[in-house]
C-alpha cells in the first residue's frame, strides 16, 4: 500500500512535475539509465536521450519543486541521489588503483560518457543552485531478477544450456562486483547520512 507504479519516460516534463506535485518527495533516486554497453555503441542517442536529458529533467522538477523562492531556502529532508557507474573512470587493468571521487572521468563507451555527463549535472545543480545532490558510483551489480543481457546472467544461462562462452576482446578485462541486496543497503545509508556534494 506504500508504494506506486508509474510506468513513464523520466524526459516527459509534464509526467515528472505532476508526480512532484502529487507526492511531494523527500528523495529522488535516479536509478533510470540505459546500460548496455553494447547498445550504446550501436544507438549512443538512445543513451543521452535517457540518461543525460532524463537525468536534467529529474533535476529541474527537483529543483522547481524542493526550492521555497519565498524564503530562498532549500525545503528541509530533501536529497536527490543520482546512482551512477564506475565506468566513468574507463578501463581497470591489474595495476589500476582503486578508484576515489578524485579519480579523473575517463568513459571508453558511449554509456559511459553519458553517464559521466549525468554526473556533471547533478554535480552543477549541487554548485549552481545548491540543490542536495548526491552521486553514486558504483562496480557492476548482480543478483536476483537481474536482466539477461548482463554478463552473470547471460553466461550462467549460456554454460547451463550447454553453449559456448564468448570471450570479449583479449579477456583481459577485469570487472569488480558487488551484489544488489549490499549495494541498496549502501544507498539507504548515503541516503540517510552523506552530505550533499
Amino acid at each position: 500500500p506504500r508504494h506506486v507504479f508509474v510506468q513513464g519516460d523520466i524526459c516527459d516534463k509534464e509526467l515528472v512535475e505532476s508526480l512532484f506535485a502529487k507526492y511531494d518527495f523527500d528523495y529522488v533516486i535516479n536509478f533510470a539509465a540505459e546500460s548496455h554497453v553494447d547498445r550504446s555503441i550501436k544507438n549512443p542517442e538512445i543513451f543521452v536521450q535517457s540518461n543525460v536529458m532524463g537525468t536534467v529533467n529529474l533535476l529541474q522538477r527537483a529543483k522547481e519543486a524542493w526550492y521555497d523562492a519565498d524564503a530562498k531556502t532549500w525545503k528541509e529532508g530533501k536529497k536527490y541521489l543520482q546512482v551512477s557507474t564506475d565506468e566513468v573512470y574507463g578501463s581497470m587493468t591489474v595495476d589500476t588503483p582503486p578508484n576515489t571521487e578524485a579519480t579523473p572521468f575517463d568513459p571508453s563507451s558511449p554509456y559511459s560518457a553519458s553517464k559521466a555527463a549525468a554526473d556533471q549535472f547533478g554535480r552543477a545543480y549541487f554548485r549552481t543552485y545548491g540543490l542536495p545532490v548526491v552521486t553514486v558510483r558504483c562496480t557492476n551489480n548482480y543478483g536476483p531478477r537481474q536482466y539477461p543481457e548482463k554478463l552473470l546472467p547471460f553466461m550462467l544461462t549460456r554454460a547451463l544450456a550447454g553453449k559456448t562462452l564468448p570471450v570479449y576482446g583479449d579477456g583481459e578485462q577485469i570487472r569488480d562486483w558487488i551484489h544488489v541486496h549490499d549495494f541498496c543497503r549502501a544507498l539507504r545509508m548515503i541516503l540517510e547520512k552523506a552530505a550533499p556534494g
